[in-house]
């Protein structure tokens, strides 16, 4: 028992002694670890200093211990490699690509030379945006400024996705690119147009430059160097130079200054602008590339004073209009305008065309072929896809339709709502009656048949195009009477569904429920859509935004109208999160009323 409590007053008064004297123990510890960082500070820059002064002789890799073990540890690839793209008619631009992919290869990087005509961008172009290669084009102007014939197909691809809103502005964010275009000075009107509109269409989907764009002319009084090939070797020098520092990792997207889409150095404009001087016509040409080469901000402005080029609201036509009057005035030239020419026909006939000529120009820009007077039609991207033999769209699914054997067309551009998410940019006229001069069926018929295989048949001899699909594609056999406005507007409608039919061709028809006398007195088509985007009087004022004002009731009367027809129908419900999807117990009287063979959501 003396023993045990020796040992623990022994115990106590150490414990006691540690109490007492914490201080100084606490500073201990503070000093020591105050000195153990210092010399992990210390040793830490010191490494990295000799690291610094002395580059490890294994290109790219450092040892690095991890588990008594030692790996490698690779060093980011800024460079993977690079593609060079060409579409040549004579062979120059073909010449050129395996000249630049020599060089590249003397770099020891990895180069592959592809012909535009072998290509698919729909399939493979995406993939640039994370491969870390560089994208070169090397690319010719042909007759008329068009593209060459290998080339056609990607400009046109190119040329739709840039336009196409459901791509999306950021569609090849990450792709990096280069472009020199061969042209002839000669024709000053479409001097190297093609070039230039590959540039401007890459840019416009987010692509980024590495360098400004340059132009060989082969014209040699004109040509900066002397001659096509001096101009383009001159290029090369400089793409071989920026490709080095991009392999070093430089960060700087190019060398110049990118605003607006343009890309020229700073303080050498003179020298590497890819413009070159040809007087009135580069101006001109420099003017023209403004109206797409502009920031978010520029564009509000320029459709609010009523550029024509821009994507146009019906609502400002004729503001458009007064614009273009007071322009040709001022201009105090001779001869009559197009807009006065448009008047004259309006007084002989007595009734205006829905298509002015501002419409026509924006419509057309998105791809549509315009078909007289208020009618039009246009490739669909399932069409597009199952030429390829890819799958097709919900049609084919559900009711098993091929897409490549559809037709997307209207009788009518016009429409008596401004739904808030509409496709089409709300580019179509509005209206609640049909107040435009009238075309007949039979030449709507023909002309949207002959439009349709006009735009199949540039899908001959393009990479990926099954030729089996391309040959039934050149005969339509089903007809989507949806592409854009109020088919049921159209006083003829009833003849043209007839047309359609005694073609072989069936038909589907959309309406937004608001003419109920004319779902009535419709003659039986395929299958009869109504648009339900709403299911209360609020929410459809709200979303579709109708022109009538009793459009609730037409909405209730139409629904009514289709559960009387006596054949196949549905109701399409576009259901947009926050907006419309929470009237559930609504939706479902609507279902009630109408009674409909089938219910798409969308």
């Amino acid at each position: 028992l003396d023993v045990s409590m020796d040992t623990w007053n022994s115990f106590s008064t150490c414990l006691m002694s540690l109490w007492l004297h914490r201080f100084y123990i606490y500073s201990a510890v503070a000093f020591g670890i105050s000195i153990w960082i210092i010399i992990q500070f210390t040793a830490t820059k010191t490494k990295g200093k000799k690291s610094t002064g002395n580059p490890a002789p294994s290109e790219g890799t450092e040892d690095k211990l991890v588990n008594g073990y030692a790996t490698l540890q690779a060093k980011e690839v800024c460079v993977a490699g690079v593609k060079i793209f060409y579409g040549s008619q004579t062979g120059t631009a073909k010449r050129f690509a395996r000249g630049l992919a020599e060089a590249v290869v003397s770099l020891n990087l990895p180069v592959e030379v592809i012909s535009l005509g072998d290509y698919d961008p729909d399939d493979c172009l995406s993939e640039e945006t994370t491969s870390r290669n560089i994208c070169v084009f090397l690319v010719a102007t042909y007759t008329e400024g068009q593209p060459t014939e290998s080339a056609a197909w990607f400009c046109k691809w190119l040329e739709e996705a840039a336009n196409d809103f459901r791509y999306g502005k950021t569609y090849l964010r990450g792709l990096r690119y280069a472009v020199f275009g061969l042209g002839n000075s000669v024709y000053l009107d479409h001097y190297n147009t093609v070039g230039r509109n590959i540039d401007r269409w890459l840019w416009m989907l987010s692509a980024s430059r590495i360098m400004s764009r340059a132009e060989g002319d082969c014209n040699v009084a004109q040509s900066k160097h002397g001659s096509i090939e001096a101009d383009f070797e001159a290029w090369k020098a400089k793409f071989l130079s920026r490709l080095q520092a991009l392999c070093r990792g430089e960060k700087q997207p190019c060398s110049g200054k990118c605003k607006k889409g343009k890309c020229k150095s700073a303080g050498k404009r003179s020298r590497e602008s890819s413009d070159h001087d040809h007087g009135a016509a580069e101006h001109e040409n420099a003017e023209a590339e403004e109206l797409f080469e502009t920031s978010s901000e520029e564009e509000a402005e320029a459709e609010e004073a009523g550029g024509t080029n821009s994507v146009i609201d019906v609502e400002d036509l004729g503001n458009i209009m007064s614009h273009m009057k007071k322009a040709k005035l001022e201009e105090g030239g001779g001869g009559t305008s197009l807009t006065q020419e448009t008047s004259g026909r309006e007084e002989k006939d007595g009734k205006r065309e829905m298509i002015t000529p501002a419409l026509r120009e924006a419509l057309t820009k998105q791809g549509y072929k315009l078909i007289g007077s208020h009618s039009g039609v246009k490739l669909c991207r399932w069409t597009k896809s199952m030429l390829r033999g890819r799958g097709g769209c919900y049609k084919h699914t559900f009711y098993g339709i091929e897409s490549h054997r559809c037709m997307e067309a209207t009788p009518s551009l016009a429409c008596a709502n401004k739904c808030v998410f509409c496709w089409r940019h709300h580019t179509n006229p509005v209206g609640t009656e049909w107040r435009w001069k009238k075309d007949r069926p039979e030449v709507i018929l023909q002309e949207a048949i002959e439009n349709h295989q006009s735009m199949i048949k540039q899908f001959k001899g393009v990479s990926g195009v099954k030729a089996d699909r391309f040959e039934e594609a050149m005969t339509a056999k089903h007809c989507a009477l949806s592409l854009v406005g109020e088919p049921i507007m159209y006083p003829e409608i009833n003849q043209f569904v007839k047309l359609l039919h005694q073609h072989s061709i069936s038909s589907f028809l959309v309406t937004n429920a608001q003419f109920p006398d004319e779902i009535r007195n419709l003659e039986p088509v395929t299958q009869l859509y109504v648009s339900v985007d709403a299911s209360t009087k609020e929410s459809l004022k709200r979303i579709d935004r109708p022109l009538f004002k009793d459009f609730w009731q037409r909405f209730l009367d139409s629904l009514k109208a289709l559960s009387e027809k006596h054949q196949r129908t549905v109701y399409r419900l576009t259901l947009v999160k926050a907006w419309n999807v929470d009237e559930l117990k609504a939706y479902a009287d609507l279902i009630s009323l109408g009674k409909p063979d089938f219910i798409e959501v969308k």
